[in-house]
């Protein structure tokens, strides 16, 4: 790239950002307009919008943004002067502008010179609606003066463009210089300040064991005071009282001392987690951004649905500077534009019906956003008519999602939660606005990832109200911690139902699997030391500790082996070269500096669901004294190879597990049929059946399909890797490369190791 390429592409992505800006500028300024277009001080900051982008487009060399900012400026001009009245086709036709400019600046665009001259056509009769056939033409000649109007058109635009953009992305309103980091950088430096914070904490037992010496110290001199008390009446040397003098004085010279360094330790240990403390809070402010950045474009986008839909609708906001992490804000803009498509299609009638409801034809739609104990908390409300309760009923019935007896009887919270449904929609008609049933759901499966609740209140005639809670930012969880297998694990809060304790007897049996009764219905049992592949603790209590998960519909008991307690973790992502570790989203430091792995609820329930299909599925003990070792994991060797055969079964066997061998690939098939295995190892080529067709009846029958599978082969091709994994395996190893490490590092990365 040339210097001049190399600058031409820094002034168009300078004019992109301007772009962006100014744009916004442009959007909200319009949609102040529409509701009073007279206002002078919209009128002026839209023309300087307008203005700045056609200067900008002029220095890069973009005619198409100044053609269309030239007739958006003429059009607010006018209306400045008092000679054009903004009526909403002009208002429409000024946002189509702003629209088509970001598009103009957005690299390979699809526009062509027809749709710019459409536009300068369109605003051209919107201004002079007298003379239709002028624009082409009259829009068309200034192309060709525009050389000799330097000074009036060119010149003064130059300094404006220049300067905005530089101070509206370089500086805040405070002027305050404003810095562009790297998003991995300040994940690392709020990922060092947290890493601190908690080192600081690990003065604290230091500090206790300090105190502690202190005491020993003067139990001794008060000793020494005792002893020497008792010596009074026994006649010393002239040399033993001198070294018990010195040892009273030498023993109180060190106490003192003593006193003073821990004095000066504790106001260390104090100073340092303070700035600590500070160093993390300001890191986490830097991820920070306001709230009103997910509302760009949403007021626009509820005022232009309201006008397909023939409704008249008015987004009010509060608490725009309301402080978010970054990322929660990405994730929320999508359940957000979701639930304000629901207000416009479903809450808001349309004027007709408004003004016979005694209500404004404009129908109003406020989303409010606070802060409270730590949670962004959103509410978002209209005043449509609120939900038809009776129709929410008949369609639980016709979709027979419940008995006609039961319906009847649902609360209007129980009807409520069915909008929440998968597939559920009041609407009978798919359009493109709504009719899916996809809207609420997917609301709540948003706001669930981010850790978070949505709750939905109605008022019959008065409008609908969606109450949201996520956390501020996703750096830090609330976490319930436990023991697992002498681990400790965090279950976030936000997918605990309950903490509760099992006696043996509470335990039942159903249909083959353990449960116990749960706010009127059987919740199913299972053992963290399972699903996370520990050690079952020889040490259990009579009383089981169970954590009541639950994701959507989906609720279980967690068996664990000890509370240790909640706590406010500061997330620590795991390194990205482990990938996605089953069950386990993160990772975060206690406070004595140990580490605690952060539970992925929605993994675990997955890996229920998993071992539930393939009957794995472990009892829990239900007394102390039927806790036995747990049982050795079952491995079966396929291969016609004598050799092969007995050193893998020689390294399996040493490492743990139990081991059984078959010949070829139809001598496996018969074993895998009459016998349990957690794990299939097996040749390619093999008489009578090879490992291909092997690997292919296994992944059709029902009850094995769910087997891991590994693959060790002479064939070290691409093709031939290809094709084992296309049948169905889970892991290839070519023998050529094969080494005792690398097959025991992939068994224990498929099923762990040798205890269950």
């Amino acid at each position: 790239m040339t210097p001049e390429q190399m600058r031409d592409s820094s002034l168009l992505e300078l004019f992109s950002l301007e772009a962006e800006a100014q744009t916004q500028v442009l959007s909200a300024g319009l949609l102040a307009l529409e509701r009073n277009p007279t206002q002078a001080d919209q009128l002026e900051s839209c023309m300087r919008a307008a203005h700045s982008l056609k200067g900008a487009a002029r220095i890069v060399g973009v005619d198409a943004g100044v053609s269309v900012a030239h007739v958006m400026e003429d059009c607010l001009v006018s209306a400045q002067e008092g000679r054009l009245y903004l009526r909403p086709e002009h208002i429409d036709a000024l946002l189509q502008g702003t629209d088509l400019l970001m598009r103009i600046a957005t690299p390979n665009n699809s526009l062509t010179p027809a749709d710019i001259e459409a536009y300068v056509a369109l605003m051209t009769r919107l201004l002079d609606p007298l003379t239709p056939a002028a624009p082409l033409v009259t829009e068309r000649q200034p192309e060709q003066p525009r050389d000799e109007l330097p000074v009036l058109v060119v010149e003064p635009p130059p300094t404006a463009p220049i300067d905005a953009p530089r101070k509206t992305k370089r500086t805040t309103e405070n002027g305050e210089r404003v810095l562009r980091v790297t998003a991995e950088r300040l994940n690392s430096l709020l990922d060092l300040s947290s890493k601190s914070l908690v080192e600081t904490q690990r003065l604290k037992p230091h500090l206790a064991t300090m105190q502690r010496l202190k005491r020993m110290q003067n139990n001794g001199l008060r000793a020494l005071e005792n002893l020497n008390v008792h010596l009074k009446d026994h006649a010393l040397s002239l040399e033993a009282q001198e070294a018990l003098e010195d040892a009273r004085r030498l023993l109180a010279e060190s106490q003192q001392l003593l006193i003073e360094k821990n004095a000066e330790l504790d106001e260390f240990a104090w100073q340092a987690s303070q700035r600590a403390q500070v160093l993390y809070d300001t890191a986490l402010a830097c991820r920070m951004r306001p709230f009103a950045d997910v509302l760009t474009g949403q007021v626009r986008m509820v005022r232009d649905l309201g006008r397909d839909l023939g409704k008249q609708v008015r987004l009010e906001i509060e608490g725009e500077k309301t402080q978010v992490d970054r990322d929660v804000l990405e994730k929320l803009e999508a359940p957000l534009t979701h639930l304000l498509r629901n207000a416009v299609d479903h809450g808001i009638e349309s004027p007709e019906q408004r003004l016979l409801a005694g209500k404004p034809a404009e129908g109003v739609i406020r989303l409010r956003a606070s802060h409270q104990a730590g949670l962004l908390v959103l509410e978002l409300s209209d005043d449509g008519h609120g939900v038809d309760l009776e129709k929410v009923r008949r369609t639980v019935i016709e979709r027979q999602l419940s008995p006609a007896e039961t319906a009847a009887q649902l609360s209007e919270e129980e009807l409520l939660t069915f909008l929440f449904l998968p597939g559920f929609s009041l609407r009978g008609t798919v359009t493109e606005v709504s009719g899916r049933g996809v809207g609420l759901d997917a609301v709540q499966h948003m706001v669930r990832q981010l850790r978070g609740a949505v709750v939905l209140e109605q008022t019959v005639g008065e409008g609908s109200r969606f109450h949201l809670e996520v956390p501020l930012t996703l750096s830090v969880v609330r976490s319930l911690v436990v023991e697992v297998g002498d681990e400790a694990y965090a279950f976030p809060l936000a997918h605990i139902e309950r903490m509760c304790d099992l006696e043996p007897q509470d335990i039942v049996q159903v249909e083959g699997r353990q449960h116990f009764w749960h706010e009127g219905r059987h919740v199913g049992l299972v053992a963290a030391s399972q699903l996370l592949q520990r050690p079952i603790n020889p040490n259990s209590q009579q009383t089981l500790k169970v954590v009541v998960i639950r994701e959507r519909e989906a609720i279980y008991g967690v068996a664990v082996e000890r509370f240790i307690g909640e706590r406010t973790l500061v997330v620590l992502p795991l390194d990205e070269r482990l990938g996605k570790v089953q069950d386990i989203s993160a990772g975060a430091l206690l406070d004595d500096g140990s580490v605690v792995l952060i539970v992925d609820v929605e993994d675990m329930l997955r890996s229920v669901d998993k071992l539930l299909n393939t009957g794995r599925l472990e009892r829990i003990a239900r007394h102390s004294n039927q806790v036995a070792e747990a049982a050795r994991k079952r491995i079966l060797v396929v291969d016609d190879s004598l050799t092969v055969r007995e050193l893998q079964r020689k390294l399996l066997l040493n490492r743990g597990y139990e081991v059984a061998v078959a010949v070829d690939g139809m001598d496996g098939w018969n074993a895998l049929r009459s016998e349990d295995f957690d794990l299939l190892i097996t040749d390619i080529d093999m008489p009578r059946m090879d490992g291909i067709e092997l690997v292919s009846l296994l992944r059709r029958d029902n009850r094995l399909q769910s087997l891991p599978v590994m693959v060790v082969s002479y064939k070290d091709r691409e093709e031939d890797r290809r094709r084992g994994l296309d049948a169905g395996a889970d892991y290839y190893l070519a023998k050529a490369s094969f080494h005792d490490d690398a097959l025991l590092d992939a068994v224990v990365e498929l099923i762990g190791g040798a205890r269950a």
